[in-house]
């Protein structure tokens, strides 16, 4: 048996955000920007180009591929900073402020999970650059974000071998998602509806035809 196509880390992002998100993304194929996504792209132009520098003795590794065969997973860190000790010290870019995200967290945690299949040992954390308000948010990489990690990867690859779309969050999350247009949330849920209101409606007459 062939072994599976690896998954994207950003995958684990979009899934966890929303998992409809991340079926139009990763097996429809599609996307389209907003200003969201826009800033979010000028911000990773920063960090996107691959090279290394020193800073203050610290090596700091740009666009670093890291992957994890264990997992099943590929993707890059932006940032990379090896501490004294040869830790790497993965720092994911954000456009947005400061504040906790589950998704953004999870995904730091992929990375650090696949730098840890990569060398040997222990990355205890990472952390989110916030380019809004200029500063990180340090993330302890929790034995919970390690099983969400894995637990996100199953999800993402049955989601991705089902090849189908699931339905809308058709929730505050919509808001700012690029996909809106594409994904008619609320279209699609008022279909949802009449389609449940109609079978109320017509199943009594049924079972009293059929009796």
């Amino acid at each position: 048996m062939e072994p599976a196509e690896p998954i994207a880390l950003s995958a684990l992002q979009h899934y966890s955000y929303c998992p409809r998100q991340c079926a139009l993304i990763h097996v429809e194929q599609a996307f389209e920007e907003n200003v969201h996504t826009l800033r979010g792209r000028a911000v990773h132009e920063r960090v996107d180009a691959p090279g290394f520098e020193e800073k203050f003795g610290t090596r700091v590794e740009r666009a670093l591929p890291v992957w994890s065969e264990r997992l099943g997973l590929i993707g890059k860190c932006d940032v990379v900073e090896f501490l004294a000790d040869g830790t790497p010290y993965p720092v994911e870019y954000k456009h947005g402020p400061k504040r906790a995200k589950i998704h953004d967290d999870l995904q730091l945690a992929a990375q650090v999970m696949c730098l840890e299949d990569m060398i040997g040992k222990p990355v205890p954390k990472g952390a989110i650059y916030h380019y809004r308000s200029r500063r990180r948010r340090e993330v302890t990489i929790t034995a919970a974000l390690h099983r969400s990690v894995e637990e996100t990867t199953v999800a993402v690859r049955a989601l991705l071998e089902s090849g189908r779309l699931p339905p809308p969050a058709n929730d505050g999350r919509c808001k700012e998602c690029s996909l809106k247009d594409i994904c008619q949330p609320e279209a699609v849920a008022a279909r949802g509806k009449m389609h449940t209101l109609r079978a109320a409606l017509f199943e009594p007459e049924d079972e009293c035809a059929n009796s």
